[in-house]
């Protein structure tokens, strides 16, 4: 059995107030044949579809028209499990349609499906937490945890744990559920796990929402699923191996969500998986329909030649530009005459001072406040407005003294 991991999707998501819809479009049809080439038996999408809890039309219909075609009519396996980004109750308000197309969406812990036969595989047993699945005759367990908030948490075990299980740790809590859970694999099957959640250690980026609350809601390795050939997670951005000694893999975001995920590819894992088997990942690379590029400038004329030599390109542009004055409007409307999706212009005021590494220490007040003038109104003070300042300052120091 073949399957692909991926996550995060975030569609709907902007970039300092620019829309991102138009290329994760492109990702959703590149992703589609992806898997059609790839002979995809399941695709696994581990949380955060959207990017907020309301997202906007565009978003959920493009979500609705790829998932749609992923299952083509039940002859494929999807499923999806809801991320901290996503409302439950929205996400699986499809469900009903989603059922006969064999997409299988499960919001909240411990959610759960029903048994059903569709045209390339099977629902054999569906309960609170877990199901088992007959594709292409393999059997295949997967056990599911949709982002378990503290609340969401507690609400999916109270009336079940004791009040002493409830005052557990977070990570204990999840350990207890995914070992009862784990109860439910077969020696002879394919054993997965999936969901939506923080592991101790995990490398993170400053476009995910942060879900450990100072560390409350962070999962330790040892409360992750022991006995999984398998566990796809999401919810952290750069792909990446979230135990050494266990199978347990973050597919990572589509797309370059925040300056800092420019640094690495983005991909997902399809995973070759037999019973009693190592799984055999191999990681795919998705395209970069839209670059975030950083642009270090010394001066405003350097930052006008990039923006031209860069006019073809279609990019996601920052700019630093070293600059002893503040950038004319002029300028700015001319960057980006070359550049349209220019998301910032950062000028980095340079000074004497910088530029010569002078110590202001060895200064002495009036030659501070004759250099400060210089360079703000490009000629010396005239000598009553130097008295001036020397007489404030004087009475500042005296107003500390007496105080």
């Amino acid at each position: 059995m073949r399957f692909i991991h991926t996550s995060d999707w975030h569609i709907g998501k902007n970039l300092e107030g620019h829309s991102r819809l138009e290329e994760q479009e492109k990702f959703c049809n590149d992703f589609i044949k992806i898997v059609e080439t790839n002979n995809i038996d399941m695709v696994i999408i581990a949380g955060d579809v959207y990017d907020t809890s309301n997202p906007p039309a565009g978003a959920e219909t493009l979500f609705y028209k790829t998932i749609c075609k992923l299952a083509d009519n039940g002859n494929r396996c999807v499923l999806v499990i809801a991320g901290n980004h996503d409302n439950p109750e929205r996400l699986s308000a499809i469900t009903p349609l989603a059922k006969e197309q064999g997409i299988i969406i499960l919001g909240y812990p411990l959610s759960s499906t029903t048994k059903l036969k569709y045209n390339g595989y099977e629902i054999v047993e569906a309960k609170e937490g877990y199901m088992k699945l007959d594709i292409k005759g393999e059997k295949v367990c997967v056990i599911t945890l949709p982002y378990p908030s503290e609340k969401r948490l507690n609400d999916a075990i109270r009336g079940v744990e004791s009040e002493e299980e409830l005052q557990k740790t977070y990570s204990s809590k999840i350990g207890d559920i995914f070992r009862k859970l784990e109860e439910n694999f077969e020696e002879d099957s394919i054993n997965i796990a999936v969901s939506h959640l923080f592991v101790c250690g995990g490398d993170s980026s400053d476009s995910e929402r942060q879900i450990q609350l100072g560390g409350s809601l962070v999962v330790d390795k040892h409360d992750l699923p022991q006995k999984s050939q398998y566990t796809a997670l999401g919810h952290l951005h750069k792909p990446q191996k979230a135990s050494e000694r266990l199978n347990v893999y973050y597919s990572g975001s589509p797309l370059q969500y925040s300056v800092k995920e420019n640094m690495y590819a983005k991909g997902a894992n399809i995973v070759e998986i037999h019973a009693k088997e190592n799984p055999v990942i191999t990681p795919i690379y998705f395209n970069n329909y839209k670059p975030i590029e950083i642009f270090k400038c010394d001066g405003i004329e350097e930052a006008l030649k990039v923006c031209e030599e860069n006019k073809d390109r279609d990019i996601w542009s920052y700019f630093e530009i070293k600059t002893e004055e503040v950038i004319s409007q002029d300028n700015i409307k001319k960057m980006k005459s070359y550049l349209k999706d220019i998301v910032e212009i950062k000028p980095i005021i340079t000074s004497e001072y910088e530029e010569n590494n002078i110590d202001v220490k060895e200064k002495s007040m009036a030659q501070l406040f004759n250099d400060f003038y210089k360079f703000k109104e490009k000629c010396e003070p005239r000598g009553e407005l130097m008295d001036l300042f020397l007489n404030i300052v004087s009475e500042e120091g005296e107003d500390d003294e007496t105080n």
